[in-house]
């Protein structure tokens, strides 16, 4: 009997923030940029986000010694409840989607949030689903820290 094949990440948080604000981490500029990636840096003129269906959005994380571009394409953008976006790499084919990204914020009526977290798509192994989960985690640790400061 073989593994189980890994299809994704899901991660559910509960964020100290309303839901808004929550959202608003998620679609502007200044505030994405200063979590994504943990603690590498996301030059704020490496950020580009059109936050609209069908609207692109790219950032580029600089760690010493290289830079690791990703972008994508919003598929649903529900202010302040629901994104759905397309996720790539520079690692990513070019004849792919990429991974598609779900996040849904829930008010639990106490000025705190509840984030579900879903990346789906099949285009990585068991071990980069894996990693990419330990980076997500990471990357939602950054942005606890963010709203406790917006």
């Amino acid at each position: 009997m073989t593994d189980s094949v890994r299809e994704g990440i899901d991660i559910t948080r509960i964020f100290d923030a309303p839901r808004e604000r929550v959202f608003d981490a998620w679609t502007t500029p200044e505030h994405f940029a200063a979590w994504y990636g943990g603690d590498a840096e996301v030059p704020l003129d490496r950020v580009s986000m059109d936050v609209r269906p069908g609207g692109t959005w790219s950032l580029v994380i600089v760690v010493p010694g290289t830079e690791m571009p990703f972008h994508g394409v919003y598929r649903e953008v529900v202010a302040p409840e629901r994104l759905v976006f397309t996720l790539k790499d520079a690692t990513a084919p070019d004849d792919i989607e990429g991974e598609i990204v779900t996040v849904t914020f829930t008010d639990r009526g106490d000025k705190t949030t509840e984030m579900v977290f879903q990346q789906r798509g099949g285009n990585l192994t068991a071990e980069q689903y894996a990693a990419a989960e330990d980076g997500w985690e990471a990357f939602f640790d950054a942005l606890a820290n963010r709203l406790a400061t917006i």
